[in-house]
């Protein structure tokens, strides 16, 4: 399991900075800004709900973009890089390396924008093309206001009930997951069961994407950390897709 993804509990990593500010740099803006527009565009909206005419949007964008391949692009590095980069620095890298993957611009290019921006600093980009661009507009400004829902109308039967105990599968190394590395292995009872199924698009390596029900699990912070780092007459819930659990 990655490092990144086995925080709970870990002691020792020094000092934590509580950036405040929600952009430190202008650049991040912009990094932030093509996130959301890729989301927007996103292959995978024509199955979306609510029902988006993505094949209708005169975009270039051919690919599928959803939060899990950004965090796929970021969580992918090596653990010691990663604790180097600040938030956006791990967007920047992730989608930089996707776009490169997908053939939208080649590494001999990146290298080459690299090199100008390292030597002449934070200069105003290139401005973006404008061709067809408020049909684009509208479909990304629709997005960000609507959202797609994970929801699905799927008729799975949920194989936990309220009070059942369950076991947290010690599931695949992946390079990204929903699953928090300190709960692998530890036992714990459904405290709630949620309505309805939920997808996740696309399903990391791990297994995890159809639709399917989601539990809140109730932990006794004892049998995570061990009895001397627990903190008395605590509780400790996590949200768990059903993937990840088994009868204990």
């Amino acid at each position: 399991m990655k490092l990144q993804h086995f925080l709970g509990g870990l002691e020792g990593l020094g000092p934590v900075d509580v950036q405040k500010k929600v952009f430190v740099e202008p650049w991040e803006k912009r990094i932030f800004g093509i996130h959301a527009a890729m989301m927007g565009l996103s292959s995978h909206l024509k199955d979306a709900l609510p029902d988006y005419p993505i094949e209708q949007v005169p975009t270039a964008f051919q690919d599928i973009w959803t939060w899990a391949d950004l965090r796929r692009g970021a969580e992918a590095m090596n653990p010691l890089e990663y604790f180097k980069f600040r938030y956006y620095e791990k967007w920047l890298g992730g989608i930089s390396e996707f776009f490169v993957t997908k053939g939208y611009i080649s590494q001999e290019e990146l290298n080459e924008k690299t090199r100008f921006y390292m030597k002449e600093g934070n200069v105003d980009p290139s401005p973006l093309p404008q061709k067809d661009s408020a049909t684009i507009d509208d479909q990304v400004i629709k997005y960000l206001e609507l959202g797609d829902s994970p929801k699905r109308d799927v008729a799975v039967q949920p194989k936990f009930a309220v009070g059942d105990a369950v076991m947290v599968k010690d599931m695949p190394l992946a390079e990204h997951t929903r699953l928090p590395g300190h709960l692998r292995g530890k036992p714990g009872i459904i405290d709630l069961v949620y309505e309805g199924c939920y997808a996740y698009f696309p399903g990391p390596s791990d297994g995890l994407g159809p639709a399917q029900p989601s539990y809140s699990v109730r932990f006794d912070p004892k049998d995570i950390w061990g009895e001397t780092l627990a903190e008395p007459g605590s509780t400790f819930y996590a949200d768990l897709f059903e993937i990840y659990l088994i009868a204990a």
